[in-house]
């Protein structure tokens, strides 16, 4: 019986912290990018509390300059 992969939120979040700083782009930089007024959602997503919706997803990765699946960990 195959198991199916569950999104590990908060490594996801743990992921997307080192992604952003490797990409050299700031939290306001993010906050920016996805004209969001407060940077509430980005320091969510980076504390595994909450996950980008699949268009921000998208958007993320071409921020960061990676594939979705980098930034996504499962388990």
């Amino acid at each position: 019986m195959c198991t199916m992969p569950v999104i590990d939120m908060t490594k996801t979040g743990q992921n997307i912290v080192i992604l952003r700083k490797r990409a050299g782009l700031s939290v306001k930089d993010l906050q920016d990018a996805f004209g969001f007024g407060t940077p509430q959602a980005i320091y969510k997503w980076q504390q595994g509390m909450a996950l980008p919706t699949i268009d921000n997803l998208v958007a993320l990765a071409a921020l960061l300059g990676v594939t979705i699946d980098n930034i996504i960990v499962t388990h």
